[in-house]
């Protein structure tokens, strides 16, 4: 699997992170605690991470990723169950970026994730 060590380190971090402080929180309690943990296991991680969006070559707009790892794998963070639209939220991170494997981690009443992959062979370039 693609990036699989990183993303191993990263679900065994966020059930790290859920085992301790549990549901309810506020997802920015949840991205601060997550960030701690996995800077602790050596792994470079940068927060609210702009992505631009483009339309005919246009920007027209701007996403923030909750958190990238390693440059690589893009974390979308939730505090409640997890959603279709939730999905593809992420999948359209990773279109609009080079990056091609995003982990959706629902800290809701049962912890849950979800890992997408969007190949950069299948993308367009258009901006």
């Amino acid at each position: 699997m693609l990036y699989e060590e990183i993303t191993s380190q990263i679900i065994d971090s966020f059930y790290t992170v859920y085992n301790e402080l549990g549901f309810g929180f506020l997802e920015k309690v949840y991205e601060n605690s997550l960030m701690i943990e996995l800077e602790s296991r050596g792994l470079k991680c940068q927060k609210q991470v702009p992505i631009k969006v483009y339309y005919q070559d246009n920007e027209v707009g701007i996403y923030y990723a909750d958190i990238v790892v390693n440059e690589v794998v893009i974390l979308e963070l939730k505090a409640s169950p997890l959603k279709t639209e939730h999905e593809f939220q992420l999948l359209n991170y990773l279109k609009a970026t080079e990056m091609e494997v995003g982990l959706l981690l629902s800290f809701g009443k049962k912890p849950q994730f979800k890992r997408k992959i969007f190949t950069n062979k299948t993308k367009s370039r258009n901006g």
